[in-house]
């Protein structure tokens, strides 16, 4: 999937080095990569662009065959909260399993900053003498969780519109990147209660909360 991604990311990153216009269609699905290599002037980068295409098109195949046989197999832990879980635009059945595999018991973390930094969304305060000399741990957590709060802040942000205008505001105020990293907290906390409430994911109360920071507790 990373491997994909990356692809993916090539066409956008060449795209953009050579200031051409965009595209105007997703190219992450099948139906819009053809022809998508004539959208570059010069022959040698077009030649690179088609060979991308070409590997993604079998990623697409193995990825969904293992999508498929891992659903199948697959069996959740708790079934009430695996369909909580799916609940949260953007979370599947992989996403779903993925988190209750690797969280198994949410007592584990107290609190809310203790589970959002298992996602690797928060950095541990260095300190010493009770002095605090800035952030530290970059890698201390669950690089799987990581990863799946991180797709799922992506995903949140297709086919929902309450989503894309709250994401929107969180644009504006601190850049796309910045605002990526808000909603992916935003989700790990609202992921937090959903599992210590065992309640379902609320959108309507989710969306016009303002960002929060700490601890504070979001609408689920």
């Amino acid at each position: 999937m990373r491997q994909r991604a990356e692809l993916l990311a090539h066409r956008q990153n060449t795209n953009s080095q050579y200031n051409l216009p965009e595209i105007g269609k997703k190219v992450a699905y099948k139906a819009n990569r053809e022809g998508v290599e004539a959208h570059f002037p010069d022959p040698r980068v077009r030649k690179t662009i088609e060979v991308d295409v070409a590997l993604i098109n079998p990623y697409d195949q193995l990825l969904g065959e293992v999508e498929l046989a891992s659903t199948r197999t697959a069996k959740a832990p708790d079934v009430q909260t695996f369909s909580r879980l799916q609940s949260v635009p953007g979370i599947g059945q992989i996403l779903a399993l993925l988190r209750l595999y690797e969280i198994q018991d949410i007592s584990g973390c107290p609190r809310v900053p203790d589970f959002v930094s298992s996602c690797r969304l928060l950095k541990c305060a260095k300190e010493s003498a009770g002095k605090r000399l800035g952030p530290a741990g970059k890698k201390i957590g669950n690089v799987h969780l990581r990863w799946a709060v991180a797709e799922a802040a992506v995903l949140f942000l297709r086919h929902n519109q309450p989503g894309k205008a709250y994401f929107t505001k969180l644009e504006h105020k601190h850049g796309k990147a910045k605002a990526l990293t808000v909603l992916a907290q935003k989700l790990a906390r609202a992921v937090y209660y959903l599992l210590a409430r065992e309640q379902a994911f609320a959108l309507t109360r989710f969306v016009p909360a303002s960002p929060l920071r700490g601890g504070t507790e979001p609408a689920v």
